[in-house]
């Protein structure tokens, strides 16, 4: 019997069979990949204003940078990751730190745009002052790795480039490996930018990289689709030629093509899908805990009830953070609390606290006598993990006298509504892409007080520990700062962590090659299919 979703499988897998049947020189089966997501890119230019989170698979794919992170084995297998400070060049063939550590010098190899032009350092320069000025995301995240001006970059010859510093920083050289400093075709995208200097409408359509694959058809909503660039310089030519990309907005129609063998790899399912599929042991899921990644409850310590730190400390103590692990993430993910009472030069980490309703009703009677009413809002986006979440932590504070009422937020307004900052308990995952416990309070906690500070925390204390940690060159100092402003963060609980959650994705076992990446897109230069494992 034909089903609607056998119909749908059938439509799915067959696109490269039937409608390039006649070209001798197309892609073999082996040489293609399905993949099946939620949802694609909204946009070509993931430094374009409002890119959403699959842009940076456009990025990671079709544009090159001067450095990429050098394949780390993951521990568990199954592929590899990536370790901060470990690169490898790009676009880059050699590169040397001045002996004063104030600047950067890079030879670039000889590489070609997808448009046949050389990548000259030029481009670089422009691409990079593009980054840098051309606001949002793309400018904030350059900055984090002291990125913040053009007048940094300098084209000495077409094939030397230079970055000077403003400061000592270790995570500059990281930040250039991240997906947002990609070089674009800049005489490309000037010729076609309808006088915007920066081409912002056309590269928003258009991809202008020297990457290893070329966008062949975009259709938002339904599919993209990649095809190999065979003349890319700047690493081993991948195996795939072709690459479908389909958004499925149903899950249990991606586990479904999975299940059956009509698409190869999927990302974004929900958790309970992704144990299921290793529970049964036919498909294959690699799993790599988030690194700087972390559900956790944002408290406001400036407005409303939880100025008050004693009430903070109750919602960290009462809060099962077992059940929520087994309930929302069932298990794919590491808990964050019973951690010892010193601090460990590392995050995530667990936080001291442990489920101890006595203790948190304790200083609730103590701060509020007859108890409170609050709320909660979450992501709706992100309701199969955040929903189930979000009514165990209600359960748990009504049991301390603490009424919660849930909110939903569609994920289009959810960074509009958490940067009013004047919400009183907000459930979030945020997930820093370098590496470091310094990067990721300064974005949550920081008094620079950005738009993941959901609690809108301010301490001059943490402030100063934080930009400690981040600019010094001395270990020991680094390591004390840390642990100083992690045990800090614990006392004063303006966020509670929950879980590290885990990135999961389900495979064929004839696909192999797996890399995951900090943006947490598909890396398709890696992967390979052929022989099962």
């Amino acid at each position: 019997m034909i089903t609607r979703r056998t119909a749908l499988a059938a439509g799915l897998a067959a696109p490269f069979v039937a409608r390039h049947q006649a070209q001798a020189q197309n892609p073999t089966r082996n040489e293609t990949l399905l993949l099946v997501q939620e949802y694609g890119p909204n946009s070509l230019d993931m430094q374009g204003i409002g890119a959403s989170q699959p842009v940076n698979g456009v990025a990671l794919n079709c544009y090159d940078r001067l450095l990429r992170f050098k394949p780390v084995p993951i521990p568990g297998g199954g592929g590899n990751a990536v370790k901060m400070g470990e690169m490898e060049g790009e676009l880059a063939e050699s590169w040397q730190v001045a002996s004063d550590g104030m600047s950067c010098t890079f030879k670039l190899r000889d590489a070609k745009f997808h448009s046949g032009r050389p990548v000259t350092a030029k481009d670089v320069k422009w691409s990079l002052d593009r980054a840098v000025s051309i606001g949002g995301f793309a400018t904030t995240q350059m900055n984090a790795g002291s990125l913040e001006k053009p007048e940094q970059f300098v084209a000495l010859d077409d094939k030397t480039f230079r970055i000077d510093f403003v400061r000592k920083d270790k995570m500059t050289m990281s930040n250039l490996a991240v997906t947002i400093p990609f070089v674009i075709d800049a005489e490309l995208a000037q010729r076609n930018g309808g006088g915007d200097p920066w081409a912002k409408d056309w590269l928003k359509n258009n991809v202008a990289g020297s990457g290893a694959y070329r966008v062949e058809s975009w259709k938002p909503g339904v599919e993209t689709i990649y095809v190999r660039n065979d003349a890319w310089a700047s690493g081993k030519l991948p195996q795939l030629r072709r690459v479908i990309a389909r958004d499925i907005a149903s899950p249990s129609t991606r586990r479904a093509l999975i299940e059956k063998g009509d698409a190869d790899i999927s990302y974004g399912l929900p958790p309970k899908d992704f144990k299921d599929l290793i529970d049964a042991g036919k498909i294959k899921v690699v799993g790599v805990p988030i690194p700087n990644g972390v559900w956790s409850v944002y408290l406001n310590t400036a407005v409303g009830p939880f100025t008050d730190v004693r009430l903070r400390q109750a919602v960290a103590w009462v809060l099962p953070y077992e059940k929520i692990l087994q309930a929302s993430l069932f298990g794919r993910g590491l808990d964050m609390s019973g951690g010892p009472e010193t601090p460990r030069v590392a995050w995530p980490q667990p936080y001291p606290y442990r489920t101890d309703p006595a203790k948190a009703k304790a200083l609730v009677e103590a701060a509020a006598p007859g108890g409170l009413s609050t709320t909660l809002l979450f992501d709706a986006g992100n309701a199969t993990v955040a929903e189930p979440m979000a009514v165990l932590i209600k359960e748990a504070l009504a049991g301390i006298g603490i009424t919660v009422e849930i909110g939903k937020i569609p994920g289009a307004n959810f960074r509009g509504e958490i940067s009013k900052k004047t919400n009183p308990m907000v459930l979030n995952r945020f997930a820093g892409w370098l590496d470091y416990p310094d990067y990721y309070l300064f974005w949550t906690l920081h008094g620079a007080n950005s738009i993941f500070n959901i609690a809108s925390y301010q301490n001059p204390a943490l402030d100063k520990l934080i930009d400690t940690a981040r600019f010094t060159e001395d270990p020991a100092v680094y390591q004390k700062s840390v642990i100083d402003f992690i045990a800090l963060a614990e006392r004063e609980v303006p966020m509670v962590p929950i879980a590290q959650p885990t990135h999961d994705v389900a495979m064929q076992r004839t696909i192999n090659g797996y890399q995951f990446q900090p943006c947490r897109e598909p890396d398709f230069r890696y992967l390979t299919k052929g022989t099962a494992s």
